[in-house]
């Protein structure tokens, strides 16, 4: 990965920061706790891996980043609040998320339920009362792929199967349908979100996006099962060896840890060449592939 890369990377992670402190309710406003409890969930941490996906997709189909700037926030607002949801006591109980204590710990859980709440809603408030893309049908498509991404056909259906398999034995292919959705579905949708907010793109094109989010999204989750094998609380920022502690089907588990970055070696291949026919324009889709597998492997 270059050093211009790394640039792009640091200089939109900042801006976007900015951009999410002015959408967010002020701490200020009533309700005050709920606000501030909002901002605490959502700022000053993560490394936006989905918004990045959005701005390089939206460089890719020539997006004003104005716009791009409010189809990130919203997918990242769905990401934040559902972290909210899975550190709780009622789904993987933790005590910390990006190097802090969780939600729930900070506040109380019946302030994280809101926020959850809250942060979801506002994601599509804000996809509602911004202008987005110059055809009202494609910018109503763009609320439809986010609710669909966040549902149960998508990141909380996931969810589901994943609280469903603690101590189970699943298949490969069983694995992989969990995490489709649970983690790749919203990793697709803020490719597709970017890409909707430029130039309107084939239907082959769009397809072609959406496999490479899928293909990139599962090696997301392959190389994170190998990190919480392997890292350190202090580098994840979250409790280290929590899925083999609760006793839950990983890529490691089943594959072990070999067999995981094969995994997520062919992944990451597959993705590449789903990109051959963008050209220069998918280069930093190319690089944000390379992040995501290379990240700490």
């Amino acid at each position: 990965m270059s050093a211009d890369f790394h640039s792009w990377v640091a200089a939109h992670q900042a801006r976007f920061e900015e951009v999410l402190r002015g959408l967010l309710p002020r701490a200020d406003v009533a309700p005050q706790r709920l606000h501030e409890a909002m901002r605490y969930a959502v700022l000053d941490g993560g490394k936006r891996v989905r918004p990045l996906l959005a701005f390089a997709a939206g460089e890719l189909a020539g997006a004003d980043t104005a716009r791009v700037d409010i189809a990130a926030a919203a997918v990242e607002l769905i990401h934040a609040y559902s972290l909210v949801h899975d550190d709780m006591p009622c789904m993987d109980d933790d005590v910390l998320r990006r190097g802090k204590p969780t939600c729930h710990v900070q506040y109380d859980e019946a302030t994280a339920l809101l926020v959850g709440d809250s942060l979801q809603t506002l994601a599509f408030q804000l996809l509602a009362e911004h202008h987005l893309n110059d055809d009202a049908a494609r910018q109503l498509e763009m609320l439809k792929l986010l609710a669909a991404a966040s549902g149960s056909r998508g990141m909380a259906g996931g969810q589901a199967i994943d609280l469903a398999s603690v101590g189970k034995a699943l298949t490969l292919p069983e694995l992989e349908f969990m995490h489709i959705h649970k983690t790749g579905a919203l990793i697709r949708a803020a490719i597709l979100l970017g890409a909707h907010c430029g130039a309107n793109l084939t239907d082959t094109q769009m397809s072609r996006l959406d496999h490479f989010g899928k293909l990139i999204g599962l090696a997301f989750q392959v190389v994170d099962d190998v990190l919480d094998c392997e890292a350190d609380t202090a580098t994840l920022g979250k409790t280290a060896g929590k899925d083999a502690d609760n006793d839950k089907p990983t890529y490691v588990s089943l594959l072990g840890i070999h067999g995981a970055r094969d995994m997520a070696q062919r992944l990451h291949r597959e993705a590449l060449e789903t990109l051959a026919e963008f050209g220069a324009a998918a280069q930093r889709l190319r690089e944000l592939a390379d992040f995501i597998v290379l990240r700490k492997f």
